[in-house]
């Protein structure tokens, strides 16, 4: 079993391949119909799993069909990767779609729109609160 730091080298390693591949290598065009990123990789303690986690940036019809260009290009990324990382075993590799930031951006508008409530209300309890002391 690996330490950690090594599991987490790899994982960063294999985070930067796959981002490079995302950019330069893999030619299936319904990868290209989304904007997407590497947002993590998890990587097992024996270093034989590695689930990478991708956010996708587009259309649900957009982030479907890069879902589905992303897990047939496996093989392709998994010998690459095998050809660019220096291990004995190359891990099997897993494509998780990431939503976290889809997530993350809801709450902040969420939170936005709470505060531009609460705005509004306080200058409208301030006049009440003027001309009730009268």
């Amino acid at each position: 079993m690996a330490t950690n730091r090594r599991v987490s080298r790899v994982a960063e390693l294999i985070k930067r391949e796959v981002s490079q591949m995302l950019l330069n290598g893999i030619k299936d065009d319904r990868v290209g119909t989304g904007m997407v990123s590497v947002t993590n990789v998890d990587v097992s303690g024996d270093l034989q799993h590695a689930k990478i986690y991708v956010s996708i940036y587009g259309t649900e019809e957009a982030k479907a069909e890069t879902m589905a260009g992303l897990k047939s290009a496996t093989g392709y990324v998994r010998s690459e990767l095998g050809a660019r990382v220096r291990l004995r075993r190359t891990p099997e590799v897993v494509f998780i779609e990431d939503r976290s930031i889809e997530r993350g951006t809801k709450v902040l508008s969420l939170l936005n729109q709470l505060e531009q409530e609460r705005q509004l209300e306080e200058p409208a309890q301030e006049n009440a609160n003027f001309f009730s002391e009268d």
